[in-house]
């Protein structure tokens, strides 16, 4: 798909009825096939063939273990918070492996970058670190370690960032196997540590972190310090670190990148479902995301909506 449209043609053409993937028929690819960013799955825009449920339905790569891919998938499930994005539905026992979540209009963060046409302002790069950073506290708060956090795990949304691809990293291959190089994992936002085989932790997550901002804020994830804006470079450094003592707390990246309280009239314009992040919600305010960009996901979501979906009678899904 071209940058622009989101692989709006696909849609606006109509899906043949053979290409379905549980009980769901594909109306388009999520990502442009043509981006140098690795993605850790296949995710593809699809809706019911009752017309009733669009998802966001993502499959393992060739040379993914399906079964460790579908672990991460069910555990993805017990994150919490307003940037994440659990699975819901499951394959069915015996069935090829995929995994679906609500579809919400959405760009991948490479494909933002393509539109805007380069990195992306300061503003939204501060943004997106204090809502993944707020993401990244609940996971870790919970037990959990994302292991998966890169540029096209991110989607930008115009009410903020969602999270996809939990666990890539484990799914990829199990703990004292080197993931240098295998498909589908962006070298750039690897931890050290768990490229050659270490098993992933939450500083991990941090330094995943700082790769992700770094390609925000530049183009991509191995910036020269000297190439990142002079109000990140020193943050976005830090979480860069090889060793990982030596990386900021999330807790401080918090404070870094949403230093003062929200004015009263930010916190009134706040979704009464945001939680306690009123600090972090608030940065994600009218004007968060580039005009290119927001364009760019209401085409999305009209080519989405107007996609001819062929209904037929199709399997139960297992839902949890």
């Amino acid at each position: 798909m071209h940058a622009t449209t989101a692989g709006s043609g696909e849609a606006q053409q109509g899906v043949s009825a053979s290409r379905r993937i549980g009980p769901y028929v594909l109306i388009t690819a999520l990502d442009d096939p043509r981006s140098r960013i690795p993605v850790p799955e296949r995710r593809h825009i699809a809706r019911s063939a009752d017309g009733e449920h669009t998802v966001l339905l993502s499959t393992p790569l060739a040379g993914t273990d399906p079964q460790r891919f579908m672990a991460e998938a069910e555990a993805s499930r017990y994150l919490l918070g307003q940037f994440m994005t659990p699975a819901v539905t499951y394959a069915a026992s015996g069935e090829a492996a995929w995994h679906a979540r609500p579809y919400l209009p959405a760009l991948p963060l490479p494909t933002a970058v393509a539109v805007h046409g380069g990195p992306l302002p300061e503003r939204t790069v501060r943004a997106l670190g204090a809502a993944l950073a707020e993401a990244l506290v609940v996971a870790h708060g919970q037990g959990l370690t994302y292991a998966g956090v890169s540029p096209a795990a991110v989607l930008l949304a115009a009410d903020g960032p969602r999270l996809t691809c939990f666990g890539a990293v484990r799914a990829a291959a199990p703990d004292d196997t080197a993931r240098s190089g295998l498909p589908g994992l962006e070298q750039g936002s690897l931890p050290p540590e768990q490229a050659s085989g270490g098993r992933p932790r939450p500083l991990g997550d941090v330094y995943a972190l700082g790769a992700t901002l770094a390609y925000a804020a530049t183009g991509h994830t191995m910036p020269e310090r000297d190439e990142l804006p002079s109000a990140l470079r020193t943050v976005v450094s830090r979480c860069l670190a090889r060793d990982p003592g030596t990386r900021p707390q999330l807790a401080e990246l918090l404070d870094l990148f949403a230093p003062t309280a929200p004015t009263a009239s930010a916190v009134a314009q706040v979704p009464a479902d945001a939680g306690f992040a009123t600090r972090t919600a608030a940065l994600l305010g009218s004007g968060w995301l580039p005009s290119r960009v927001i364009a760019a996901i209401a085409h999305q979501s009209a080519a989405v909506l107007s996609a001819d979906i062929p209904r037929s009678t199709v399997p139960t899904s297992r839902q949890d």
